[in-house]
């Protein structure tokens, strides 16, 4: 029988071919389900360590800070690359705590720090463990410097081992460099840096500051500080993708940084590094020469010098002595270091004497004495007896060297600095005014033409931390008297005939009366009256110029870094003085005297004076229990001069023919003659005009100014 071959019907292909697809869909989703199942549940621990491998993390890029230049542009400070070795402490603690060790001990050999100080400076400030000058006080997610300026090979070697050093970053940063044009040191004048501190930043974050970080270094002294938020520009942020070990797998994008600005001050470079020379010429030649009154060398402990453009009171140079080198900042200072610029032994080096030592002004004084006198009262025609000493109850308060000129008027007085002549002026006033000593109220024409002057408290001038000077009036008086009286009236119930111990019980009775004795000590400058350097400097250059006191300034522009002026910062005047020109002419010729007859004569034999008229005032201060302090005030049309050296001896005797040198490079004096064109300042006077900034980022003198070297 033959076989019958059956054929599907239509019907039967289409629900054939839609079993075939439904079984392909089961088998795919099976598939995707099982593949799912092995990634999450028996592979999925492997996954999530590999993904932790790696992650996306913000690097700040530092910007460049702004150059800080002289009046004709030269860089005073300016920047320098330097390869920073940093670790990340937040990957060094994912690491095993072998590899952990290992790890830092291999960096302390290969970048030359002990392991102690890697680990001294890894410790953030304020945490268990810290060590101040060693600790970090920036923020605890950024990674920590552990060795700065490092050789470029040394930093490659890291760059390209960075499976032996996880958690270790090696970049280039800007750091501060110091071209020392002229030799110019200016340490207390441009001030330093040092990291931002964790309450900083929380202060920023809360003002929404984005132009510091964890990272950052902010001014901390000088022009650094009081204009650093021009200086130091805006930090920029690249996103880049690591590993576990730290090593960087790619970025994406970076946002730059905008450098800071540039500062334009009115130090001229060649005379502020002139200066300097003299000022510790000066007090090594004091060292070496013996006081005539106690038989022992000057200790000569500290000095300044301030030269202002008398007609803006802008700062041409200012020293300070002891000083130190503003490069042991750069790249992080040492405990060692910190501790001897705060050192007394080393003599306080971070102390700036021009605007934060105060000193006893002694016959610097007089001019100041001379201009209250002339305005309450007394006239230029006044004649007053100049004896060996004047007697004030059972006391002889003496003069100089004993000397004595007879009856003189206030110009011979300053010519030849009689202090028997003020004191007889201080004196009377108290008598007229003021012999009731516990009577805070009464009033003294000396004591207010010194606050008028400025005496008494800080300049304003654009730098921090300026001292206020002390006005040793009734008021004052009385309040040293309260807050000590205690600690006096202690010693003096103990046992004891020594001065220390009469002095003590005689403080803890009358301590707050004013007494004849102080009224004519603060006539000549002595007692518990003391002024800075600069307060002095400025109360000259307001006799120099008719009688406007300025805010001394040492800035005067910011420009952006490309060029454009930001910000012109002009001289500011405190105040008019209250006296009349007459006076001032008076005074000005009686100090031209003291420069050309008087106590400075000497000094400027054979010096120009028709040509450069210099009017000056010597001072030898008086302080109890130390040897005198040297000062001399002086002045032209154009500039100030002051020179002050601590236990340094007699004014023009110290610092006399330090004053005549800076003069004649001010003016190019070369013997008896005056060379305009070997001045150290273009025209005799500073520059009014701001230094050209050229496109290709170069700093040009401006057009008035010659051009001149280091």
């Amino acid at each position: 029988m033959a076989a019958v071959l059956i054929r599907p019907n239509a019907s039967e292909k289409s629900r054939l071919r839609l079993f075939v697809v439904q079984a392909l869909v089961v088998s795919l989703f099976l598939t995707l389900f099982v593949r799912l199942w092995y990634m999450q549940v028996a592979t999925g621990e492997g996954y999530q360590a590999a993904a932790a491998e790696q992650s996306v993390r913000d690097v700040v890029v530092q910007p460049a800070r702004g150059l800080i230049v002289d009046d004709v542009g030269r860089p005073l400070v300016a920047n320098r690359s330097s390869w920073v070795v940093s670790v990340d402490r937040t990957l060094l603690g994912k690491l095993p705590e072998d590899i952990r060790e290992r790890t830092l001990d291999r960096l302390a050999g290969v970048v030359k720090v002990e392991r102690a100080t890697i680990d001294a400076r890894m410790v953030v400030c304020g945490q268990s463990g810290a060590e101040a000058g060693s600790c970090w006080n920036g923020s605890p997610y950024q990674p920590v410097p552990v060795a700065r300026d490092v050789p470029q090979q040394v930093a490659v070697k890291l760059l390209e081992r960075t499976e032996e050093f996880p958690a270790v970053l090696a970049q280039q940063e800007s750091v501060r460099a110091y071209p020392n044009p002229f030799g110019v040191n200016g340490a207390h004048v441009l001030g330093y840096l040092s990291p931002i501190t964790g309450g900083e930043l929380e202060e920023a974050e809360k003002e929404s500051d984005t132009s510091v970080n964890g990272a950052s270094v902010v001014g901390r002294a000088g022009v650094e500080k009081a204009y650093d938020r021009y200086l130091r520009g805006t930090p920029g942020y690249k996103k880049v993708a690591v590993d576990s070990m730290g090593r960087v797998l790619g970025d994406s994008g970076e946002v730059e940084s905008t450098p800071g600005a540039t500062l334009v001050t009115s130090i001229d470079a060649e005379v502020q590094g002139y200066v300097e020379k003299q000022l510790a010429q000066t007090i090594q030649t004091a060292r070496g020469t013996t006081d005539t009154v106690t038989g022992r060398r000057y200790a000569a402990d500290s000095g300044a010098a301030v030269v202002l453009d008398a007609k803006t009171g802008r700062v041409v140079a200012m020293a300070s002595q002891p000083t130190y080198d503003p490069e042991v900042w750069s790249g992080g200072i040492t405990s060692k270091q910190l501790e001897r610029l705060y050192s007394e032994e080393a003599g306080t080096p971070l102390l700036s004497r021009a605007t934060q030592g105060q000193f006893a002004p002694g016959s610097t004084w007089k001019p100041m004495m001379t201009a209250a006198a002339l305005s309450n009262g007394y006239s230029p025609e006044t004649v007053l007896a100049c004896g060996s000493g004047f007697q004030v109850g059972n006391r002889t308060f003496k003069n100089y060297e004993s000397g004595a000129y007879g009856n003189i008027t206030f110009a011979k007085a300053l010519e030849v600095s009689c202090n028997t002549f003020f004191y007889k002026i201080g004196f009377d006033y108290w008598q007229e005014l003021g012999s009731d000593e516990t009577d805070v109220e009464a009033k003294d024409p000396l004591v207010s033409m010194a606050k008028t002057f400025g005496f008494g408290k800080p300049t304003g001038i654009d730098l921090p931390g300026e001292a206020s000077g002390r006005i040793a009036d009734r008021k004052w008086k009385l309040a040293y008297w309260e807050s000590m009286k205690d600690y006096y009236c202690k010693i003096g119930k103990q046992e004891g005939s020594d001065f220390q111990h009469r002095f003590a019980r005689e403080f803890c009775v009358e301590g707050s009366h004013y007494r004849a004795g102080d009224a004519v000590n603060f006539a000549i400058g002595q007692g518990d009256t003391v002024v800075t350097p600069l307060q002095l400097a400025r109360a000259y250059a307001a006799l120099s110029n008719g009688g406007t006191l300025y805010e001394p300034r040492v800035a005067k522009a910011i420009v952006s870094p490309d060029g454009d002026l930001i910000k012109e910062l002009p001289p500011v005047v405190d105040k008019k003085l209250p006296v009349k020109q007459a006076v001032l002419d008076y005074i000005d010729g009686a100090l031209k005297n003291v420069a050309s007859v008087g106590t400075m004569a000497w000094r400027l034999e054979g010096f120009p004076l028709d040509e450069v008229t210099i009017r000056a005032k010597t001072g030898s201060a008086e302080v109890y229990g130390k040897q005198s302090t040297s000062w001399v005030a002086s002045y032209t049309e154009d500039y100030v001069v002051v020179m002050m050296v601590s236990q340094g001896g007699t004014g023009s005797g110290t610092s006399g023919p330090a004053i005549r040198k800076i003069w004649e490079k001010l003016y190019g004096v070369k013997g008896t003659d005056v060379r305009p064109g070997q001045a150290a300042i273009a025209g005799t006077t500073p520059p009014a005009e701001l230094p050209t900034f050229a496109d290709d980022g170069s700093i040009l003198p401006p057009a008035t100014s010659r051009p001149k070297g280091d």
